[in-house]
Order: structure tokens, then sequence, then C-alpha cells
């Protein structure tokens, strides 16, 4: 962990070298500069580059993978522009690996399985929604989860993306008739009221200079409601 002298306005630093820095994203605040105008992890970790380096003038960070807004979890950003690309290929390439906790209203049909879907956004309101394949427009959406804990009424899931659309979890639980927990925007009338239940736990990728595989974990806040539920092990983040 990072000197708390060197924390600025929440940031935590998980990792950094030269080339890439791993942070955790606190919720409900934006991964980059938005309408908004809040603050952003991207200026949050240039301000924190420039003045533990002491450099003058602008910093370079890159902005490689999103998170909503109101998912929290690690990220990776880079720290040059040569990291920025070899990370971003690795995205393509299907290289980078992400492994999300979520807390769903209900219990899922099949304990484990894979859901295919195809999505479109509607730019005038920013909702996603399940489409047939031949809207134009529609967009694959794939992911994998695997249901580790069940409580009241809440299960607790384990998700590996395949694809990164936007909104996609939070889209295709909802599709499969088990919203995401505190997810008013998707979750209809089975929406359970609180601070939406997504979490970004587990980030794997090869550092883009020593080609080392590398693994970042971080649990959930685990004294916040639906987490606390739930007993949360590092040993959930590697289910196979």
């Amino acid at each position: 962990m990072t000197d708390s002298k060197y924390l600025k306005d929440g940031l935590t630093v998980l990792y950094e070298d030269n080339h890439i820095i791993v942070v955790l994203k606190p919720q409900n605040m934006p991964c980059c500069e938005d309408v908004t105008g809040d603050l952003d992890m991207l200026s949050a970790i240039k301000e924190y580059v420039k003045v533990k380096e002491n450099k003058p003038g602008n910093v370079y960070a890159g902005l490689v993978h999103r998170l909503d807004r109101v998912t929290g979890g690690v990220m990776v950003y880079a720290k040059s522009s040569k990291a920025a690309s070899r990370l971003s290929e690795q995205i393509r390439n299907g290289d980078f690996e992400k492994k999300y906790l979520t807390v769903v209203v209900g219990t899922p049909k099949e304990d484990r399985a894979i859901l295919t879907d195809y999505m479109k956004k509607n730019p005038v309101n920013n909702m996603v929604y399940v489409c047939p394949p031949t809207v134009e427009g529609a967009k694959k959406a794939e992911l994998e989860y695997v249901t580790v804990g069940k409580k009241d009424g809440l299960s607790l899931l384990l998700v590996t993306l395949h694809t990164g659309r936007t909104h996609q979890i939070r889209v295709q639980m909802a599709h499969n008739g088990t919203p995401v927990y505190g997810d008013m925007r998707y979750g209809g009338e089975k929406a359970v009221k609180g601070r939406i239940a997504l979490w970004s736990a587990s980030l794997g990728l090869f550092h883009p200079v020593s080609k080392e595989k590398m693994v970042f974990k971080i649990q959930p806040p685990m004294d916040v409601t639906p987490w606390n539920l739930f007993d949360i092990s590092d040993d959930i983040l590697i289910y196979d």
C-alpha cells in the first residue's frame, strides 16, 4: 500500500511502477471526466503522480478500460502511451480477465451458467436494452456466472465477463430475472433500494513491459449491506 501522505481525495493505490498504476475506484466516482464535472479517477491519478514525482506541467495517465460510475473495485491505468497501447491490445485479444462480485435479488434458475444476449444502447436516455440479434446496432454480450452464496432471498454471484458492454452485468442479470441489488434503473418491480451491489473484485493482466502475469484482488466493503450477509473470502475469487 502506498504511503498515506501520497493519498489524495481518497485515492488508494494497490500497485504502481513506472508503467502502470492499479487503484481502488470508489463507488459513485467516474473513472474519467464526464459531464457532471465531479472528481474522477483519471484526474485524481494525474494529480497523485504529479505530486508524488514532483512533475511540472501535464502528467500522462491512460484510461484503458472502464467501470460504470456506480461500480467500485479494482482498475488499472497506464502511466505511458506504450503501456496503454499494450494493455488495450490485451483487452482486444481477450487476455484481460475481469471478475466481478454481485448480489442479485432472487435465485438464478441455474447455479452456474453462461448468459448470451444481444444488447443495444439508447443514447437518448443512456439505457441499454436486450434485443433480437437482427436489430441494427445490436451487440453480442456474454458473461459467465457462478452462484457462491444464498441468503435471505438474495444470491451472491461471481461473474466473469467475456465481452465488455455498457451496463452489461446489470442488464443481463435483470433480463435473467435476478436484477442486481440496489439497481433501481434496471431492476423494475424487483428492485431493492440501496447502494448497488456490483464490485470489480479481480483483475488479471500481463504486465505491458515484463509480460509477467499479474492478478489484483480486492473485496467489496464488508460492513455494508448486502455484502455483510455473506462470507466472502479470496477463495471465492478463484472459483473455477
